[in-house]
């Protein structure tokens, strides 16, 4: 585990929890989704991410969200857990 977003070192693959305040449908889900599901309203939404950018001067890191592959801009102290990714190639059946 990683202590601060500003110990990851570059060239290295990165990913953490994170929250940011969207629009939710009624299922917590970040809108604009492919649903038609109503919208709740603004609230907290938490996930983990994978880190594709930091930064160090405005304390940002720009995430993609595994669970929805959309791109997240959060500010450094919304983000907890951080770790290396291990990438690996996906099972092929044959």
């Amino acid at each position: 585990m990683i202590d601060s977003i500003a110990d990851i070192e570059v060239g290295g693959s990165y990913a953490c929890k994170f929250r940011a305040t969207v629009m939710l449908d009624d299922l917590g889900r970040p809108a604009p989704n492919l649903s038609d599901r109503p919208l709740a309203g603004p609230g907290e939404y938490t996930s983990l991410g994978v880190i594709k950018i930091r930064d160090v001067e405005q304390q940002l890191v720009e995430l993609e969200d595994t669970k929805t592959n959309r791109t997240f801009v959060v500010k450094w102290e919304d983000c907890w857990d951080i770790d290396t990714v291990d990438w690996q190639e996906p099972l092929t059946s044959e």
